[in-house]
């Protein structure tokens, strides 16, 4: 799987948030570099599995839309005499 590039804002919001996490619940003071190679390694970690649940749910959605499709398909069908 590719590695994820995450906009340097969106990167950034997320440093910071493990910074605070790791502050608050752990008391533990880590530097941003620390942060971002533990969110990088968490990220390549999750990635996969994030993303394997994201195309299960798809799998899910299409499959309900084209038993509906086919329902309304029947629903078209003409009697026969």
């Amino acid at each position: 799987m590719l590695p994820i590039k995450l906009p340097m804002e969106q990167k950034r919001v997320l440093i910071e948030s493990l910074l605070d996490y790791a502050n608050e619940e752990l008391s533990l003071e880590i530097g941003s570099i620390a942060a971002e190679g533990l969110m990088d390694h968490m990220l390549s970690q999750l990635a996969p599995h994030l993303y394997n649940r994201g195309v299960e749910d798809t799998i899910q959605l299409l499959e309900q839309r084209m038993a509906q499709v086919e329902d309304d398909l029947h629903a078209l069908k003409r009697p026969l005499r």
